[in-house]
């Protein structure tokens, strides 16, 4: 069975697509960008903030498929910048503290043009 997973505690879908699909016993979320829900805006403009903002959106969608972050099995991020590695990382562990199996990679552009982008594939 698969059911869609929608929740106005995180960003509304900018394209044609879903904020998350379970499927079984698996959630897969689309990637999510720092988009604050409660503005439609992104409110920051470096890393640290921008990797917060994801986050948040992250443990809402999580949240509303019943499920957590220490249930996650793979992440795939997106940087901008490979040199924000090392500022994406410190805050990415304060959240992912299961350290799930994860791909980070660096890209020309994300949508609106920010800075960070996060996918999970996670256990519910």
């Amino acid at each position: 069975m698969i059911k869609k997973v929608y929740t106005s505690a995180a960003p509304e879908a900018i394209g044609p697509y879903s904020q998350a699909i379970i499927c079984g016993n698996m959630l897969f979320t689309s990637g999510q960008i720092p988009i604050n829900p409660a503005t439609g805006n992104i409110e920051a403009t470096d890393i640290e903030g921008q990797t917060t903002q994801v986050m948040k959106n992250i443990a809402a969608v999580l949240a509303e498929a019943g499920t957590s972050f220490d249930k996650a099995i793979k992440t795939t991020c997106f940087l901008k910048d490979m040199g924000d590695f090392a500022s994406f990382n410190a805050i990415y562990a304060e959240y992912f503290t299961s350290k799930p199996a994860r791909s980070c990679v660096a890209v020309k552009t994300l949508p609106k043009d920010v800075l960070v982008e996060v996918e999970v594939i996670a256990e519910v």
